[in-house]
């Protein structure tokens, strides 16, 4: 595979979420399919290898050195599970990715083999937050995981950051978030 346009999952899929059971508003009103003015919402494609993906990512964490192949093998991984939903906004004007978020969906057994999402890596750069990007990620995510019949849909942040995801309907639980690293 080269780095070129294929999506990672079926771009239709944003085109088919119901809006109006979104419970955020927007001011100016944008959504996936209207994002704002030069700005596009779509799948990840490995093209965005060269427009600022990782530039992106490290602006939330160490993203790494990661090399056009790496990262074409990781893609080629999570297009082939059919499990991992990551969204980006690219500002057309300028050809680079200005924000993420990724979807992941787990398969249990629990609920009748039920799926649970998992909203991961939201981050916008820094000289476009303030546009309503996290926002928008967030709530087509949030809708994404309805749409794909998941029972319910998790995320974590710091404490700093709860009342921005309460506004979308996500509630602490009493579960205490625990982790165990091998690596920085």
């Amino acid at each position: 595979m080269i780095l070129d346009q294929t999506p990672l999952f079926d771009p239709a899929l944003l085109h088919q979420l119901d809006w109006k059971e979104n419970i955020v508003s927007f001011s100016p009103e944008i959504s996936p399919t209207q994002p704002g003015e030069g700005l596009l919402l779509r799948p990840l494609c490995t093209a965005d290898f060269n427009k600022g993906f990782f530039k992106v990512l490290s602006q939330l964490t160490k993203a790494g050195d990661v090399t056009p192949e790496q990262f074409i093998r990781k893609f080629e991984h999570m297009k082939k599970t059919g499990d991992y939903y990551v969204i980006v906004v690219e500002d057309v004007n300028i050809g680079a990715i200005i924000a993420t978020a990724t979807l992941i969906i787990e398969h249990k057994f629990i609920h009748s083999c039920a799926k649970r999402g998992r909203i991961e890596e939201v981050v916008v750069t820094d000289e476009c937050r303030g546009k309503q990007l996290g926002k928008l990620l967030v709530s087509t995510l949030t809708l994404m995981s309805k749409k794909l019949n998941c029972y319910k849909i998790t995320l974590e942040c710091l404490p700093k950051n709860v009342a921005f995801y309460e506004k979308f309907g996500y509630c602490t639980s009493a579960e205490a978030y625990m982790q165990h690293r091998f690596f920085d």
